[in-house]
């Protein structure tokens, strides 16, 4: 009985390191390079800016999607934070006063993005224009400039915004 035990228990143990083997290798075949990780990354206030040309509802949402996250993640202060999101294409027409009830949610939702201060919304006039929408046939707390494009480059070179899609 003795004999059985001193077998049975070197055994076992190669057993287990086989297995453990086992489980290493499929890990490794499933993934060579490893498993990622979270890079516990504290941000600063940053000032960015979205040029947001010919987006549809949806795109507009993932855009106001990162800019909020950008702001809660960057401490939300309107003193040293600033998100401009400058509209320069086909999605205009969603900030028309005529168009609220249709894009109800999303002119709601990019409102109150704006109620802190640190999100800013601002339109090109010349692409309004070519939309056949003046300055007063958009929503309230949205900036209207006279060109989008001069704007973007304006708050990257006077202000130094950082430039984002």
């Amino acid at each position: 009985m003795r004999n059985l035990i001193k077998i049975k228990l070197p055994a076992f143990f190669c057993l287990a390191a086989c297995l453990q083997l086992l489980v290493l290798t499929q890990a490794v075949a499933e993934a060579p390079w490893g498993r990622g990780k979270v890079n516990p990354i504290e941000y600063q206030p940053m000032k960015v800016v979205y040029d947001v040309s010919g987006y549809s509802v949806d795109e507009v949402e993932h855009v106001l999607d990162r800019a909020s996250y950008l702001s809660k993640i960057t401490g939300a202060d309107p003193m040293d934070s600033s998100i401009v999101i400058v509209l320069h294409g086909s999605e205009l027409s969603y900030y028309a006063i005529k168009n609220y009830k249709k894009y109800k949610h999303l002119v709601d939702r990019v409102q109150s993005l704006t109620v802190g201060g640190i999100i800013k919304i601002k339109m090109c006039k010349i692409a309004a224009e070519g939309q056949d929408f003046k300055p007063e046939d958009i929503h309230g707390f949205i900036e209207i400039v006279p060109m989008g494009d001069a704007e973007i480059v304006r708050l990257q070179t006077e202000e130094g915004h950082a430039y984002m899609q």
